[in-house]
Formats: C-alpha cells, sequence, structure tokens
C-alpha cells in the first residue's frame, strides 16, 4: 500500500485496527488543494491553568476559565502534531514529547504509535520540520528504537537562532513549573547530540516542498517557527506555540512557556490579524484536537471558530 492511499481522505479513517482503549478519534485529515494533511494527536499534557496567563490578575484569569467550564487549577493541554504529503515528500511537523522527563506526564507521547495506526511508516518520511525544540516538540525522535527507522537521508529543519538559543538558553523571562527549564535544556541537548547531522538550518524562511513553507516569528523562542501550507488557493497555518487557546480573546496574556513574552504577544497578534484577514485554516500545537478552524474579528480581539467535521 503507498502511502497516498494510506494518507488518503477516504481511507484515514479506516486504516489500522482500533484500539480499545481508544474510543475517540487520534487524527483528522485535511485536503489542502493537492497536498495531504494529517493532524495526529500526541496526547494531552496536565499543567497549571496559571501557565495561561502569568502576567494577568488571577482573578481575571479565574473567570476566563470558569466561563470556558475548565478547572481552576489545572487542565490538560492537547498536543498536535502534523503529517504533510506534498508530492515525493511525507513531511512531520513537531514530533511530540516521547518518553515522560520524569515530570509526571502520562498521557501525552503518544505519536509513535498513533502514525503507526495511521498507517505511517517512519522510513517513509522524507522531512522534519521543527516549529522549535521545546522537548514537547522533539521528543518523539528520542525514543527508544525510532531513529533506527528513520531514513538515513532525513532532513530535520531548525532555524539557526533556534540551534543556537539553546546552546546557552535563557530561561530568566519564563514562568514554568519546577522542573521544567532542567527537562527542556537536557532535551534540547540530547536532540541536538543525537541529530546534528540530519539539520538543515534557515535563517527566515525556506521552501520545504512545494506549497510548505517554513515561516521564522521568533517570541515564543528566537526560532520559534510557523509552517504556511499552500495549494490550489486553499491556504492552511500550523502556527506551533504561537497561539494558545486563551490567545484568541487575550492576545497579550504571557504564556508560562514563552522566553520572551513581550514579542510573544505581538507575533500572536500579527498572526491573528492575518489569519482573520485571509480566512486560511489554522492548526496549532496546543488548540484542542483536531485543532482546524479559523480566526475572526470580535471587537478589539478575536474569535476561534472551528471547523465544521465533514464526514
Amino acid at each position: 500500500m503507498n502511502l497516498e492511499t494510506k494518507m488518503s481522505l477516504e481511507n484515514t479513517a479506516h486504516t489500522g485496527r482500533p484500539r480499545l482503549d481508544e474510543l475517540v478519534p487520534s487524527r483528522y485529515a485535511v485536503q489542502v488543494g493537492e497536498i495531504e494533511v494529517l493532524v495526529v494527536s500526541d496526547g494531552v499534557l496536565p499543567l497549571p491553568t496559571a501557565m495561561l496567563g502569568h502576567n494577568i490578575d488571577p482573578a481575571v484569569r479565574a473567570a476566563w476559565l470558569k466561563d470556558m467550564f475548565l478547572p481552576a487549577d489545572a487542565f490538560d493541554w492537547a498536543l498536535n502534531v502534523v503529517v504533510v504529503r506534498s508530492g515525493d515528500q511525507t513531511i512531520l511537523l513537531d514530533a511530540g514529547l516521547g518518553l515522560d522527563p520524569d515530570l509526571h506526564l502520562p498521557k501525552a507521547g503518544q505519536l509513535i504509535k498513533r502514525l503507526e495506526a495511521a498507517g505511517i511508516d517512519l522510513a517513509s518520511v522524507t522531512d522534519v520540520v521543527l516549529t522549535h525544540m521545546h522537548m514537547d516538540h522533539i521528543g518523539g525522535l528520542l525514543v527508544d528504537g525510532v531513529k533506527e527507522q528513520l531514513r538515513p537521508d532525513l532532513r530535520i529543519h531548525v532555524a539557526a537562532a533556534e540551534v543556537k538559543f539553546w546552546e546557552a538558553p535563557d530561561f530568566s523571562r519564563v514562568s514554568m513549573p519546577p522542573g521544567f527549564p532542567d527537562a527542556l535544556r537536557a532535551t534540547a541537548k540530547r536532540f541536538a547530540k543525537e541529530y546534528r547531522s540530519h539539520f538543515r538550518l534557515f535563517d527566515d524562511e525556506y521552501e520545504v516542498a512545494p506549497g510548505v513553507v517554513v515561516h521564522r516569528t521568533g517570541g515564543h523562542t528566537p526560532g520559534h517557527s510557523v509552517i504556511r501550507v499552500a495549494s490550489g488557493g486553499d491556504r492552511l497555518m500550523f502556527a506551533g506555540d504561537a497561539v494558545f487557546a486563551v490567545g484568541f480573546e487575550h492576545p497579550d496574556w504571557y504564556n508560562g512557556f514563552e522566553h520572551d513574552p513581550e514579542e510573544a504577544a505581538r507575533v500572536r497578534l500579527r498572526l491573528l490579524r492575518e489569519l482573520a484577514e485571509t480566512g486560511e485554516q489554522l492548526v496549532a500545537t496546543h488548540l484542542p484536537f483536531p485543532s482546524v478552524g479559523r480566526v475572526a474579528v470580535d471587537g478589539d480581539a478575536f474569535r476561534w471558530v472551528a471547523a465544521f467535521w465533514d464526514y
């Protein structure tokens, strides 16, 4: 069975045997012109709600959580990865968490088994594009036995500024739970050591495949990037960690994982304005799965418009 058949919209929902412990879909397919896009859930990350906006009054944050019917103290953030097929290239956008680095994140790290369930062979992946090098975006490639299944000529596209940053990362402006900075440092260091020979560095923009272009935005991390997919008049953006669920109504709230929160807010506002103007589809790492939707202007802020499932 070739990859086109495996990833086709007609067959994706039926590929692989359903697991008894997975009663909801863990992948969702979107067609962008001639380009196939598959959103795959790597699971969820249980994190403190303070991470959603550490620069605002806790009472204001609590009110937003109440309006969203979310718990006050902690809730599960989605963790989404994307597979793109353009021409003869199969491209993985980020790689999930991988193994739990002793941070009590047992619901994440599902990517490898879910790719297998979708009929996607790791050896078929020609390219990986990293939005940035936080552990929940690279860890899947560090799982035991994964590297041996990947192609020896695999290309990993990452901004040069991102690789440089992780040589001596600055955590002075983040607001993370204990243990996370050390785990992030260690994972990024190990990843760079394991995969440096596969790195294909770019400065600001690079076309990975026909219709698939990665753009550095900075903000969240110095090399944070988004990936734009365009074909036949259709467009979709994978925004990585530039946009979180709270960011539509409150783009000025600082996320705890942002290394430069002011710049991250400026990037978020710029991208949301662009998305509202173009009407293109948006997928982001931590928006609720399947995370496919559009952005509308709502007064001085924005509104998330989830896509209607069409099958």
